[in-house]
């Protein structure tokens, strides 16, 4: 099973990196395949640890893809680094392995630390949606448009149905980022 979460590592220079990204469990091990190159797959290589924060708050989702890092952290309790102040829980994780792969290594990890900061309050299908069209959009230059179009569609009847604040932000900001995607696609079609 692959659960959406936001891995949180430390760059060279000690600031925290923030990514969506999707980690696979397996009993009290992890699986983290971060894309090649990224950011996530340089720090867990150089440090061999990192947070996976679950969070209910589809804006870091957004934001991240959007080029919104600035979310708080606070200090990881066992391990060198950050976790997301926003977490309802975080697994603190090193690497015990790494899969090599052309597109995406695998690194396994197991836990090392964990602990529930908030309960979680209930589903609600317009964060479903918006963490949907964030995954859309990190493949926007993969995806034929009219798929696009068409899952994004489908998508905004439960944004419409059952969002709050923080879900329209978050919707607003992938939207934006679709539009600006195809302005500079249609841009650079015209100079070529």
């Amino acid at each position: 099973m692959i659960r959406e979460t936001i891995v949180t590592t430390l760059n060279a220079d000690g600031t925290v990196h923030i990514a969506p990204m999707g980690v696979k469990r397996f009993g009290e091990e992890y699986e983290i395949a971060p894309f090649k190159p990224s950011t996530t797959l340089e720090n867990l290589k150089r440090d061999n640890i990192a947070v996976i924060n679950f969070t209910d708050d589809v804006r870091i989702f957004a934001g991240c893809l959007t080029g919104r890092y600035d979310w708080p952290v606070v200090p990881a309790v066992k391990i060198e680094g950050s976790r997301l102040q926003a977490a309802l829980s975080h697994v603190e994780i090193e690497v015990e392995g790494c899969t090599d792969d052309k597109l995406r290594p695998r690194f396994r990890c197991r836990e090392v630390y964990r602990e529930t900061h908030a309960p979680f309050t209930g589903l609600n299908r317009a964060r479903a949606a918006v963490l949907e069209a964030a995954i859309l959009v990190s493949r926007i230059h993969m995806i034929p448009a009219e798929k696009i179009d068409s899952e994004i569609a489908y998508l905004q009847i439960a944004v419409d149905k059952t969002a709050g604040e923080e879900e329209l932000e978050a919707w607003n900001w992938l939207m934006e980022k679709v539009r600006i995607f195809r302005a500079q696609k249609v841009k650079s079609e015209d100079t070529a």
